[in-house]
């Protein structure tokens, strides 16, 4: 009875304290995460597809907390290890949960924490198990089907052939063999989290599109199916998919996270086996996987063969006359040369992942084979001395995560059997209670470790020629108050791209939040970046000397809820670099977004208005942009000018959604912009997006 009452006065408590969120609709909750998710990365390339369809799966097919698995939690990317052990030992000690307020009784969630996973999950006596007839495929199952068009309106150099003979063209790279548009579509069928078959196609801008070298329509095909939720036979995948190992330092497929504000995500959560629908024409396996279990056991197992692009060379004097100098991952195939390296030579991936998990205790090991049928000889400079050259290789490694009490370990070594060269990551989060999170992390690359799927923790671009600490914190002052902050220090033993020496540097993050309440959100941040670069006065040195480059950006971001139809939100964002060889340089920018959502209307509105002035490219700072779903938008600002963009979303018809987006650069200070093919004319840069969603 008393435990009763107690869970109603919580009850009473948070549905005061929460009802806001529960106002909010599924696109809205959705968008708020993948913006905060979006707003750490400095890159205008980020996909985040894979996160967005979980959210969504699991908006539409909450997690029940009652008989949910370490991977089900794990999933959502918002709970660390510390806060899904405080449940399931809540579980274990108290039984089932009666009421979804009763998380506050947790000791490790907090009401932030609470208010961004209760979209997601749901508790209920119910067993989830897994009883597929054709009835509820039919009945229960989603159809998507998408449709996009993009373009940049302005037309560039590459695409101005009028007078341009066929023979030219031919034998030139300054053209583009396709036309500006950007085609996309996709078909999705999924029951719940357990059955998703479909087909992705995409065309590039600049790429031919049923003609020349693309007889077949779209430049990029991608299939697959996939089965999750047996006993014994826990996942198979066929066509294309993810394989995600320990903290993704021997094999990682897919997008994963570096370091951003939250400093949970400097532990990665590891997708055993997941079906691939993005566009990245290089970070998915194709052909077949699946993940067999016991109990507490499983095992993966994957293979893959597919094409990718290179630059192919003979010599008639080496044994393996063909070979490889670079392989290209960009997925353009705009010019001759592009088209020419198209699928020239085959990958072949094969591998077996052992795990077992019992509640805190997660251990793992793995091998992975990596082949290919002509020789990878990239050009030898200084700097790439210990690049991968092989025709095959091989990284066995062994993982692990241990939740202890309010601390979670976790790591991952690896080696690459040819040379014996070695990686590893060690780390740990500790929370001392709901307010106060701590983290740190150790790394250690060697120079001639490699892996052509990798994404450990790193400053640099890959896992290797690293040694690093991270040390971040999380603190919550009180219910309005809180704070991020993290300090990394790296260095790199061997000489890097552009820098000719072993060298080191830091980065500093500190990110104070005041949110009193639902509708008010206050953030600003500072962040110091110290960046080894070689100079760029080179006129009195016969060996390049090095310099420190050192950024520092400083930004007020202010949220604020006018109505449940109307938010506002405003930027001011300053950056300063610092170079020895360079005069000190700074920038810019200041954004205004509007968004209109009205409740009875299905519609909603985005608008942004932004002024930005910086002195060159290297004072370049990147905002996250509102587009259209699964389309992802954080242009870098740069130079002089203004920044435009309106994106309308309209639904009817029960069945489909439609959005239409259009933005615009206006440059105060340039005549042309860009460079060689993708030069344009005038001081002007906009584009149209065009979507169509049809959902049954």
């Amino acid at each position: 009875m008393i435990k009763i009452v107690l869970k109603y006065l919580l009850f009473v408590n948070f549905f005061v304290g929460s009802f806001a969120v529960f106002s909010q609709d599924k696109s809205e909750i959705i968008q708020q995460r993948i913006e905060f998710i979006s707003e750490q990365f400095e890159s205008e390339n980020i996909d985040l597809t894979n996160v967005i369809e979980v959210l969504n799966n699991r908006f539409d097919n909450p997690i029940n907390l009652n008989n949910c698995t370490y991977d089900d939690l794990q999933e959502l990317y918002i709970l660390s290890d510390i806060q899904i052990n405080d449940l399931f030992l809540h579980r274990k000690l108290y039984g089932n949960l009666i009421s979804i307020y009763e998380l506050q009784s947790l000791h490790y969630w907090d009401m932030a924490i609470i208010q961004m996973v209760l979209p997601f999950v749901r508790v209920d006596d119910k067993l989830d198990q897994l009883h597929i007839n054709f009835k509820d495929l039919v009945k229960e199952g989603t159809f998507e089907l998408f449709a996009r068009y993009q373009r940049i309106v302005e037309s560039k150099a590459a695409y101005e052939t009028a007078g341009v003979s066929d023979s030219i063209l031919q034998n030139t790279n300054k053209y583009y063999r396709g036309n500006p548009d950007h085609y996309y579509t996709r078909f999705r069928y999924s029951y719940k989290t357990n059955i998703s078959f479909g087909f992705t196609a995409d065309k590039d801008p600049g790429e031919e599109f049923f003609k020349g070298a693309n007889k077949n329509g779209f430049d990029f095909y991608s299939i697959h199916g996939f089965f999750k939720g047996g006993k014994y036979l826990r996942a198979v995948a066929l066509g294309d998919y993810v394989v995600q190992i320990g903290q993704g330092i021997n094999f990682w497929t897919g997008y994963a996270f570096g370091k951003t504000a939250d400093i949970a995500t400097v532990k990665k959560t590891a997708n055993s086996l997941k079906a691939y629908t993005s566009v990245d024409e290089n970070r998915s396996l194709r052909g077949a996987a699946t993940e067999v279990g016991y109990k507490d056991f499983s095992l993966v197992l994957f293979g893959s063969m597919k094409k990718m692009d290179a630059n192919v060379q003979i010599d008639s004097a080496l044994i393996d006359p063909e070979f490889a100098t670079s392989v290209y991952l960009t997925g353009l195939h705009r010019t001759n040369s592009e088209i020419a390296q198209k699928n020239q030579i085959r990958e072949v991936v094969g591998g077996a992942n052992f795990k077992y998990g019992n509640r805190g205790l997660k251990l793992g090991a793995a091998a992975v084979y990596q082949g290919y049928d002509k020789l990878i000889n990239r050009e030898e400079s200084p700097y790439n001395l210990f690049a991968y050259r092989q025709k095959s290789q091989l990284n066995v490694s062994v993982d692990y995560s241990y939740v202890f009490k309010n601390f979670n370990f976790f790591g991952e070594a690896a080696m690459l059997t040819n040379n014996k060269a070695w990686a590893n990551l060690h780390g740990v989060v500790f929370s001392m209670d709901a307010k106060a999170t701590f983290s740190l992390v150790y790394r250690n690359y060697q120079r001639g470790y490699f892996s052509n799927y990798e994404a450990g923790f790193a400053e640099g671009t890959r896992t290797q020629n690293e040694q690093g600490l991270f040390a971040g914190m999380k603190l919550r002052f009180s219910n309005a108050w809180s704070m991020n902050a993290y300090f990394d220090m790296f260095k790199f033993p061997w000489m890097k791209y552009q820098v000719d020496a072993p060298s080191h540097g830091h980065e500093i993050l500190i990110q104070p939040t005041y949110k009193p309440n639902k509708v008010l959100e206050i953030y600003a941040r500072f962040r110091e970046q110290q960046r080894p670069k070689n100079s760029r006065n080179m006129d009195d040195f016969s060996v390049t000397p090095i310099e420190h480059v050192l950024q520092r950006n400083y930004r007020l971001n202010v949220s604020y809820a006018i109505s449940d139809a109307f938010t506002i939100k405003s930027r001011i964002e300053y950056v300063t670099v610092q170079r020895k060889s360079n005069e000190p340089e700074q920038g810019m920018i200041l954004t205004q977004d509007i968004l209109w959502k009205p409740k009875n209307l299905p519609m909603d509105i985005s608008l942004r208005y932004a002024l930005f002035q910086t002195d060159s490219y290297d004072t370049r700072i990147y905002s996250y942009e509102n587009n259209a779903l699964y389309t992802f938008s954080i242009p870098a600002y740069y130079y002089s000018g203004s920044r435009a963009y309106a994106l309308v979303r309209y639904s009817f018809a029960r069945h489909f959604d439609l959005w239409v987006r259009y933005g615009v650069f206006i440059y105060s200070n340039r005549t042309e912009l860009g460079s060689g093919a993708e030069e344009i004319k005038g001081n002007t840069k906009s584009e149209i997006t065009v979507q169509l969603r049809m959902k049954f």
